[in-house]
């Protein structure tokens, strides 16, 4: 979480040690690295998960701010990364829907962010070129969903809804799980 090139490199690292074909999966920010790092040829296909998916040549940055929808509350420390560890403040961000017990656990162990790779572009969206499916989840104070449902649309990604917060996986496991399995049965 330093920069995009990081991740997609980190990804790109786990994607050439695979024997087969892969999907992927992308939740919140993952979401634009997945986008890039989805161009490899063994993927066969993306899942979204309230993710962010800027276009060739776009940013987060730039895809929020052309969705009128900055990051509010969100600012970084004077070393440049955005930081999620009060429970307080994560569970209003991200996780609304889950208990305090557990916000405790994952604001402590949530990593920071380094601001600086919200603004790196994408070179080439995968998704213009794979298949793609996402989830738009209903009750995100992350990513207000009117974004998510028209990033969904402008992908042209098969869509699936359900009312959560930013944490879906964790909330609706089953679900999620789900949707990735049938995703994996379809991008065959």
């Amino acid at each position: 979480m330093t920069s995009l090139a990081d991740d997609v490199e980190a990804t790109r690292r786990v994607l050439a040690r695979q024997k087969g074909d892969v999907l992927l999966v992308g939740h919140s920010w993952a979401g634009a690295v997945v986008t890039e790092a989805g161009n490899a040829a063994n993927v066969k296909g993306i899942v979204y998960l309230s993710a962010l998916v800027p276009d060739s040549n776009e940013s987060v940055t730039e895809l929020l701010r052309k969705r009128d929808a900055p990051m509010e509350g969100l600012l970084p420390d004077a070393n440049g990364l955005v930081w999620l560890d009060d429970p307080a403040v994560f569970a209003h961000v991200m996780a609304g829907d889950v208990s305090s017990k557990r916000v405790a656990v994952l604001a402590a162990t949530q990593q920071p962010m380094a601001a600086k790779a919200f603004s790196e572009r994408i070179t080439h969206a995968a998704w213009l070129d794979k298949p793609t499916w996402y989830l738009v989840t209903q009750e995100d104070n992350a990513q207000p969903t009117p974004v998510q449902e028209w990033i969904a649309k402008h992908i042209g990604a098969k869509t699936a809804t359900i009312k959560s917060s930013h944490t879906s996986m964790i909330t609706h496991s089953y679900f999620v799980a789900d949707l990735i399995a049938k995703a994996a049965g379809e991008a065959r």
